[in-house]
């Protein structure tokens, strides 16, 4: 693979080393099982096996797509441990600092094939006490873990362990000549059910240059409601953003004048003025015919970093963003190949009449082999 041209915000301070990689992705991945049959886990009789973990699927899907990627965490000498590590080298991402031990399981879980919006949907995580809930900053590789452009987290690994949490504490403290850090806030309510806990997330995405959070995470984990009251409680982060389910996202940008200091122009979403300092832009979300919701967000994340590397404007991150997420969504797992740069880009260029008519199924991200046109709704294959 070969390094991405154009790094745009992501350019390393004057006398740094040259980063190894695009992206380092840190935090727990997991054996998943997903259901054959529909139904509840009590009554299902076998399972697929797949992999789980939101900073795992963002350097899979990165590396899918011919970025640079590399994941650190800890697994467990066990067998889940090398299906793991093999399953991620296998998209290419470099996994030679993960860590093995020997007293702790790797993690897995099964899950329902419902949505994780339902009621219905179960999800039965056997983690407690994993390899990757004892991570700690001295057990890492400080240079292999800041030797990317970008430093991928999330809130997920926060939760795991006071070890964990003493661990991303330290990573998203401010510290001259840092990577880019990227902070997926991936509010679990499950892991955080005292929502005061929850409040350390925002304490964490303060410290962070880029952050993803959805609507629905602000206001279940810090009584938040809108874009624009989110951006104002995470006024730190130069660029945030907010992630409005099937309406689509928004990103504010903080910006600063030319001298450098910051600059409190007034942006504009939806048309509306806004009172969150710098600029704000907004893209609707894409029509598609969803197989499964889980990794969509993983694959957003993934997509609006793949166009930060390019250097891309912030609306075409958004597009891409959604682009990768919609990849993700019409597939039945947690990765999904996401559509070729060309492919991509070409979506992402389309005017706002065309992007909105825009209808994805399963099989879209093959539409580009086969002549069909970007303005098109593209059938089920």
């Amino acid at each position: 693979m070969t390094r991405s041209p154009n790094a745009g915000d992501c350019q390393a301070p004057d006398g740094a080393p040259v980063p190894d990689v695009d992206v380092v992705c840190l935090g727990e991945s997991m054996v998943t099982f997903l259901p054959r049959l529909p139904g509840r886990l009590a009554d299902v009789p076998s399972f697929d096996r797949a992999i789980g973990g939101a900073e795992s699927n963002v350097a899979c899907t990165l590396a899918r797509a011919g970025h640079t990627a590399r994941w650190i965490s800890r697994v467990g000498t066990d067998g889940f441990g090398d299906h793991l590590l093999a399953a991620i080298a296998d998209c290419g991402v470099d996994v030679r600092h993960v860590r093995r031990d020997p007293l702790r399981p790797t993690g897995v879980y099964f899950r329902t094939a419902g949505d994780r919006a339902t009621d219905t949907h179960e999800v039965a995580y056997y983690r407690a006490g994993s390899a990757a809930s004892a991570m700690r900053a001295a057990d890492l590789d400080q240079v292999a873990l800041h030797a990317g452009r970008i430093l991928h987290l999330s809130g997920i690994t926060a939760a795991l362990s006071a070890d964990c949490l003493g661990l991303l504490t330290e990573l998203t403290a401010r510290r001259p000549g840092r990577p880019l850090l990227s902070f997926d806030v991936n509010h679990r309510p499950g892991l955080w059910p005292d929502t005061t806990r929850a409040r350390v997330l925002l304490d964490l995405a303060r410290g962070a240059d880029l952050v993803f959070v959805g609507d629905d995470e602000a206001r279940d984990a810090w009584g938040l409601d809108g874009p624009r009251a989110i951006r104002r409680a995470l006024a730190e982060p130069h660029t945030l953003v907010v992630k409005q389910g099937a309406a689509g996202a928004t990103v504010f940008r903080r910006t600063r004048g030319a001298d450098g200091r910051r600059d409190d122009a007034i942006g504009t979403v939806g048309g509306r003025r806004d009172d969150a300092p710098g600029t704000a832009t907004f893209v609707p979300a894409l029509d598609v015919d969803i197989v499964a919701a889980t990794g969509a967000g993983d694959a957003f994340a993934a997509g609006f970093l793949s166009a930060t590397l390019r250097g891309l404007p912030d609306r075409a991150r958004l597009r891409h963003g959604h682009l990768w997420a919609a990849a993700a969504l019409t597939v039945p797992g947690d990765l999904a190949t996401p559509p070729s740069r060309p492919y991509a880009d070409r979506l992402a260029a389309l005017d706002d009449p065309a992007w909105e008519r825009l209808r994805l199924a399963p099989g879209w991200t093959d539409a580009d082999t086969s002549g069909h046109r970007a303005d098109e709704e593209v059938p089920t294959q």
